[in-house]
């Protein structure tokens, strides 16, 4: 066949690489607005009644979208490869680049080259943004979640977030901040309800820096028990009185990213390496010291029978020794040998938690490590499951490959999700388990690749009816011929 000539052959892949950039960004961004708002599903209980401004919540989302990259890059590759190559096939443009003598994988080669520089930039992100983006939301959601509740005193309800103080208003205009029937118990003595404040009505301001909140109460008394006074009951009236709260407590604290860079999920490749080394080492150390400690435990109860003469050099029978033992003597050995080993299984078992400690750790920290690779690695294995499939069932839209994306990615995501978590339980080493799901779709792309190579119509429905239809009339034909021989 007659092959395209060079300049045209660019404009092709021009062409194929605009229409797939398109429906790749709007999948990703679809994807990642879906993951977000799933996301604030999950954490609106601590942001709700903060009072937090709106830039302090768009920073937490930035940074939590920067988390859920890792899950909606790969379903944006899946999806926008699918329709692609479907929209290509379903308006026959896929033939005709095929029929001019080009093969499909030179079809997919300018998209090739795209999905390898978009691996390298997927591992640059897992190993620099990623880390910070985790440190920045975890620190950040730690401040919105120790921030106190935003002030909101509401009418007949008591009202306790200001340290030392319980606040009751009968009623309160939110329009004008007027307040009727006012009653604050001073908790600041820490005696009770010693000290009691009440007025008939009052006006609540906050200052400009939200840091002090004032009440200006009228016509009001002030109740006060004196401790150890000749006349412990004190009353006293005034008509106007300045009463002011420090808020300082309700701004929100931004507290120090260091305290969360030693996780695991806040480290580079070299860092996680580094970690795992020193992890290791320090288990074989306290390993060395368990069986040291062990042995001299050992020690201390053959020297603590102190046997009142030696036993003979050769081979001595110990159950006539032990029988020739006086009772006083036998009960003292029984005794020194059950706090042995009462003593060695509480030693042996402590050892035992922590080295299960040790060893969830390491598998934490070795899990991150191939996490940096596993997302990379991910967004090419989908690409060539997306794009033969795209070409063999011939459907482009937001129909048919939405509903294969899903469905694909869906069983990607299980896959992965029990290997990780087979790695947590010790039940897989993480290069197995992190890789597992990566590794079983391999053979799948591999498979599709070579059948839309081959013009395969596994997946095309009409192949099916018709197939359908040659068993139904061979089971016919079956039917009849065995009803003739019975008839003759």
């Amino acid at each position: 066949m007659r092959q395209i000539e060079a300049q045209p052959l660019k404009k092709i892949y021009s062409l194929i690489f605009k229409t797939f950039f398109g429906p790749f960004v709007i999948t990703f961004f679809v994807s990642l607005f879906i993951l977000v708002m799933q996301f604030l599903w999950v954490y609106i209980d601590d942001m709700v009644g903060k009072g937090l401004e709106m830039t302090v919540i768009l920073e937490l989302l930035f940074f939590a979208s920067a988390n859920l990259v890792p899950m909606a890059l790969p379903l944006a590759v899946l999806l926008s490869s699918i329709m692609t190559f479907g929209n290509l096939g379903e308006h026959y443009e896929l033939v005709a680049l095929k029929s001019s003598g080009l093969s499909l994988q030179r079809i997919m080669s300018p998209l090739i080259v795209f999905m390898v520089m978009l691996c390298i930039g997927a591992f640059v992100f897992s190993n620099n943004v990623w880390p910070v983006a985790n440190l920045k939301f975890a620190s950040l959601l730690y401040d919105i979640r120790s921030k106190k509740p935003a002030l909101d005193i509401k009418d007949k309800a008591y009202y306790k977030d200001i340290d030392g103080f319980v606040i009751r208003v009968k009623n309160r205009d939110e329009q004008t901040d007027m307040l009727h029937d006012v009653l604050i118990y001073d908790h600041t003595d820490n005696r009770g309800n010693n000290r009691v404040i009440r007025a008939k009505k009052g006006k609540m301001s906050m200052s400009e820096d939200q840091m002090t909140l004032t009440f200006v109460l009228e016509q009001g008394n002030l109740y006060d028990e004196l401790e150890g006074d000749k006349f412990p009951l004190y009353r006293s009236s005034f008509e106007k009185k300045t009463i002011r709260f420090d808020l300082s407590d309700f701004k929100m604290a931004h507290t120090d990213e260091d305290l969360f860079k030693n996780n695991y999920k806040m480290m580079t490749i070299d860092q996680l390496s580094r970690k795992i080394d020193t992890l290791k080492m320090k288990m074989d150390v306290r390993t060395k010291d368990f069986h040291k400690g062990l042995m001299e435990s050992l020690l201390i109860v053959s020297d603590s029978l102190k046997l009142d003469k030696p036993l003979a050099a050769e081979t001595p029978n110990l159950n006539h020794w032990f029988d020739s033992l006086p009772k006083h003597k036998k009960i003292q050995y029984i005794n020194w040998a059950l706090n042995s080993v009462r003593s060695t299984n509480t030693y042996a078992g402590v050892y035992e938690a922590e080295h299960k400690s040790r060893l969830k750790t390491i598998r934490r920290h070795e899990i991150e490590w191939h996490r940096k690779f596993t997302l990379s690695f991910a967004c090419l294995i989908l690409f060539f499951i997306g794009a033969p499939l795209g070409a063999i069932i011939r459907k482009g839209g937001l129909g048919m490959p939405t509903v294969i994306s899903v469905l694909l990615f869906i069983a990607f995501h299980i896959a992965s999700i029990s290997g990780e978590k087979m790695v947590k339980q010790g039940q897989m080493t993480p290069w197995i388990g992190m890789w597992m799901a990566s590794l079983a779709l391999t053979p799948v792309g591999i498979f599709l690749t070579y059948k839309a190579t081959t013009d395969s119509v596994i997946l095309d429905s009409e192949f099916y009816r018709k197939l359908v239809g040659k068993l139904i009339r061979f089971r016919w034909i079956s039917n009849w011929v065995n009803r003739g021989k019975k008839e003759s």
